[in-house]
């Protein structure tokens, strides 16, 4: 199952005896059906999880007569639940205050009684119409609403929740209106708030891994990027040093520099740091630079 499922279905496992918030919920997943209406109401969604959320939430809050039609074929992936007879899609339509004058769908807030309401108000919207990326690949939660002030409203309910006021943007992609997060504590909260406490857990430990991951890759990029540079500069000082030896230059110059040449020829690999503690007496760093450097001028003389 893909990380969206696993979400859907941790939230689906959501348990309340609160019937506010149980009308909550389905609230939200009515405002995203495919039709809701005095007389039709028609959910679709590709997660069974989700379709059989909304088929418990509606019986028990209204048991109406339900007609579940379930993908008939491998490649078809809808689930369709309709609310079969058109008297108890008034009735449903009617009890969240609603009626057919009504030019655009828009939240009523009325139905939202507080901040739990809201909180299971937003797990609801998630579940008809969000998804969100495996954190192994991004970070993106978005919700897709056919409607734009029906998303607007959205919008403003996940802003201005006092529980976890979230940053969350809106854009039109393919005639439908897309509210989305990109930052990963963001989803981090907004899933912890919705209920799915594991998926967010995920999210964290993910995120930490792939953090711990490149911190380990920048150090051994530097590691090696720092062992090239001291090749490349201990090869210079070989071929200096065997230049100067072989022109009989190496034997007319100071011991401290003879002493140098010598340490590198023996130890090609050390760093400037060690060498300096090789030598009799040690010297630093910038000492063992100094002298190598001098090996170098000399050998450049006679070119």
């Amino acid at each position: 199952m893909s990380f969206a499922t696993d979400t859907k279905k941790e939230l689906c496992s959501a348990v309340s005896m609160d019937v506010d918030i149980l009308r909550s919920e389905l609230y939200a997943m009515l405002l995203l059906c495919r039709h809701f209406t005095s007389e039709k109401i028609v959910f679709k969604t590709e997660n069974k999880h989700t379709a059989n959320r909304f088929v418990s939430l509606c019986t028990m809050l209204f048991s109406p007569i339900i007609e579940r039609i379930r993908p008939l074929t491998k490649s078809s992936k809808t689930y369709t639940v309709k609310v079969i007879d058109a008297n108890d899609c008034k009735r449903i339509y009617d009890f969240y205050g609603h009626d057919e004058r009504e030019i655009n769908l828009r939240v009523n807030r009325a139905n939202l009684l507080d901040s739990k309401c809201e909180r299971a108000f937003i797990r609801g919207v998630f579940l008809a119409c969000g998804s969100v990326t495996d954190p192994d690949k991004g970070y993106h939660l978005e919700l897709c609403v056919v409607h734009k002030n029906l998303c607007t409203d959205i919008c403003n309910i996940i802003r201005d929740n006092e529980d976890c006021p979230l940053s969350i943007k809106m854009l039109n992609r393919n005639g439908s209106y897309i509210a989305y997060i990109k930052d990963s504590e963001q989803i981090t909260d907004l899933l912890t708030f919705m209920g799915a406490t594991n998926s967010a857990m995920t999210v964290i430990g993910t995120k930490a891994l792939k953090q711990v991951r490149n911190l380990a890759n920048r150090r051994t990029n530097s590691e090696i990027a720092n062992l090239q540079k001291v090749a490349s500069a201990s090869a210079t000082q070989i071929k200096a040093i065997k230049k100067l030896e072989k022109s009989g230059k190496l034997l007319t110059l100071s011991d401290e520099l003879k002493a140098v040449a010598q340490l590198r020829l023996e130890y090609p690999e050390l760093s400037l740091r060690d060498m300096g503690v090789m030598l009799d007496p040690p010297i630093s760093r910038s000492g063992v630079n100094h002298r190598l450097t001098k090996l170098i001028q000399i050998s450049q003389e006679d070119e």
